[in-house]
């Protein structure tokens, strides 16, 4: 089976090392983002998705926009197409090129998480399970028909970062398979677009800690946002990250510190309070909480936040 994959950041790498794996399939092109500048020095960085098909000794494609290499697509006669989180929607010119399709493989249970951030929505809005999902890709934003889920546990402590490694892991033969079953004519199932929900993008001012809400959900907004873009609230005037916390009890004025010691510094939220295991003030490496409460010594009553 001639296929050609997309995509380009880490999180696509075990899909596409799953596909070189398979006897079956003979990964032709490999189409990713072009290279961007990174650091202060500007020098273009591959994105990890090229470094891997280079590794592979694999033909690379990177276009700016995919409709550039509509006729090269063309040209290798494809049967599919797989797609992970290469970061363009494709156009019918493009997607005519696919063979029998283009498979996407999506790391939620759609219709629910629609978008680009669907781990961190998840974990955000308390989900306890999430999954994969692939499906045929159309004109819309993961609207197409679907050929196969899988649910998976979401841990109570678990960040954004872990869970999307491990969806990445049981996903990637979930997408081989499905290529196999896409061009053997399998029946794929229309999506009920009613039950939708949409995962924009996160952004920094979407992480930003209101600490009227309740602890359990601070605790799921900060793992929400690690590794990126890091839950914040300010301290002392300055952005104080925070990358773990854990609801506990307690009781004060929203932002209040409660205590500060080894284990971290304890803060008063609308419902509880949350323990900062793991901070990162403004300018400075991560840090345990314990270490934070010791080298800046946060005065108990005093607020974080604005």
């Amino acid at each position: 089976m001639r296929v050609a994959f997309l995509g380009t950041p880490l999180v696509a790498v075990p899909a596409l090392t799953a596909l070189v794996a398979a006897e079956d399939l003979d990964v032709v092109a490999v189409v990713t983002n072009p290279d961007r500048p990174r650091g202060r020095s500007g020098t273009p960085v591959p994105p990890p998705v090229k470094q891997a098909a280079v590794d592979h000794g694999l033909r690379v494609l990177q276009p700016a926009k995919p409709i550039e290499i509509v006729d090269e697509l063309r040209a290798l006669e494809l049967d599919a197409c797989a797609v992970v989180a290469y970061g363009a929607l494709l156009p019918r010119a493009v997607l005519e090129t696919g063979g029998a399709g283009f498979v996407n493989l999506h790391f939620s249970l759609l219709p629910r998480w629609r978008g680009a951030a669907p781990v961190q929505h998840a974990i955000r809005a308390g989900d306890e399970v999430t999954g994969v999902t692939t499906f045929v890709l159309d004109e819309g934003m993961d609207t197409g028909p679907v050929i196969d889920r899988v649910e998976v546990p979401i841990g109570r402590d678990e960040s954004a970062g872990s869970l999307l490694d491990r969806l990445a892991a049981i996903g990637a033969p979930v997408l081989v398979d499905s290529l196999r079953s896409l061009v053997a004519g399998a029946e794929l199932r229309p999506q009920d677009d009613a039950r939708a929900t949409l995962a924009p993008k996160v952004t920094p001012d979407d992480v930003a800690i209101d600490w009227t809400q309740p602890a359990a959900r601070i605790r799921d907004l900060v793992r929400s946002a690690n590794p990126a873009p890091g839950a914040h609230t300010t301290f002392e005037g300055r952005r104080l990250k925070v990358w773990r916390a854990r609801a506990m009890a307690g009781d004060g004025a929203p932002g209040a510190i409660l205590s500060a010691g080894p284990t971290g510094v304890a803060v008063a939220t609308g419902d509880g309070a949350v323990l900062l295991e793991e901070v990162q003030p403004e300018g400075k490496a991560r840090m345990q909480g314990g270490a934070f409460a010791n080298g800046y010594q946060p005065e108990v009553g005093s607020r974080l936040g604005a």
